[in-house]
């Protein structure tokens, strides 16, 4: 696998059925078969197949897979069988509904410290954190050893935050800021544009309307 290039919607996919196969084993569910998941999650059973093949075998030709197997494997490769450490960068609206968000516990990303360089924030608690200033970021980033940031700054502010949290040991990053990162080979960055994914959604809409 070390050699072989995954496809990031087959990472995507991945993350959502293991969130399927965890609603499965609450249920009480002992195995189940490619089609029940394809079913499950609006994708096709061969889809499914195909996804996990890039992996390995893990179900049994007319059984069907073991779901708590099942669903322990896809944790593994999407590295949730450990806990993550997260920092977020940016006190606002986005940065203080992130730290709220518990789904991210849920899964294994425990946010440990959220920074901002507006005195107005600093100093005001978010959940169980106290907002902190930039200057003690690079402290807290070594001391739990971070390897993933968040960023809900300004796009003005983008590019000296992520190379903040990248001189400090930080390797991927979930960047929000509507501009483009210039970082290292090897740090991950994955830009989320909330008004980009409005549009494709309005796109859609008025497609539907010229059909």
């Amino acid at each position: 696998m070390k050699n072989l290039k995954i496809p990031e919607a087959t990472i995507v996919r991945l993350s959502v059925y293991s969130r399927f196969l965890e609603q499965a084993d609450k249920k009480g569910i002992i195995t189940i078969s490619s089609g029940e998941i394809a079913e499950g999650v609006g994708v096709s059973p061969a889809q499914v197949r195909k996804d996990l093949a890039y992996f390995g075998e893990f179900g049994t030709r007319g059984v069907g897979y073991n779901v708590k197997d099942l669903l322990r494997h896809t944790l593994k490769i999407l590295g949730l069988n450990t806990k993550w450490p997260v920092v977020v960068l940016g006190a606002g609206n986005l940065g203080s509904a992130l730290v709220s968000y518990r789904g991210f516990r849920e899964r294994g990303f425990d946010i440990v410290g959220v920074f901002d360089n507006d005195l107005s924030k600093i100093g005001k608690r978010l959940m169980d954190l106290e907002v902190l200033g930039t200057e003690k970021l690079e402290k807290l980033i070594i001391e739990n050893n971070v390897k993933i940031g968040i960023l809900t700054v300004p796009a003005s502010a983008a590019q000296e935050a992520a190379n903040q949290m990248i001189n400090a040991g930080v390797k991927a990053i979930l960047n929000f800021a509507p501009t483009v990162l210039s970082v290292p080979e090897d740090v991950e960055v994955r830009d989320i544009d909330l008004s980009t994914r409005l549009e494709i959604l309005t796109f859609h809409l008025c497609l539907k309307d010229m059909l």
